[in-house]
């Protein structure tokens, strides 16, 4: 009997496991679908709402994915930060991954005229 409760057991914490990766690797999909999508558009002052919608569509997946756009969109400040390119902007496009990672809609960032195909 104990062996069967522990091979149930070991059996959750795999499927657990194996979920969590799932949604680790979805969730970057999401954040380059999202980046793919801002360099394809080209629109002006689009790209707190492609942080706000990577960020979202990532979080959705569950705790993997918010953790993949997490380590995503703060490495991506980190690096504007220490390059100087864009840091005075950095505070804004951090409230976009917030405002997208908490489950917030990230229309609240799009911008007028962006096509509806984003």
């Amino acid at each position: 009997m104990k062996l069967i409760l522990a091979l149930l057991v070991l059996g959750l914490a795999l499927e657990t496991q194996a979920h969590f990766f799932g949604d680790f690797v979805g969730g970057v999909k999401d954040m380059k679908n999202a980046y793919d999508d801002m360099i394809e558009s080209n629109w002006v002052n689009s790209d707190k709402y492609f942080h706000a919608r990577g960020n979202y569509d990532a979080a959705q997946r569950g705790l993997g994915g918010k953790i993949a756009a997490t380590i995503i969109s703060e490495a991506r400040e980190a690096l504007q930060f220490f390059s100087n390119s864009g840091s005075s902007d950095a505070a804004a496009d951090q409230e976009a991954n917030h405002w997208g990672r908490a489950g917030n809609d990230p229309n609240r960032y799009r911008p007028p005229g962006l096509p509806s195909k984003y």
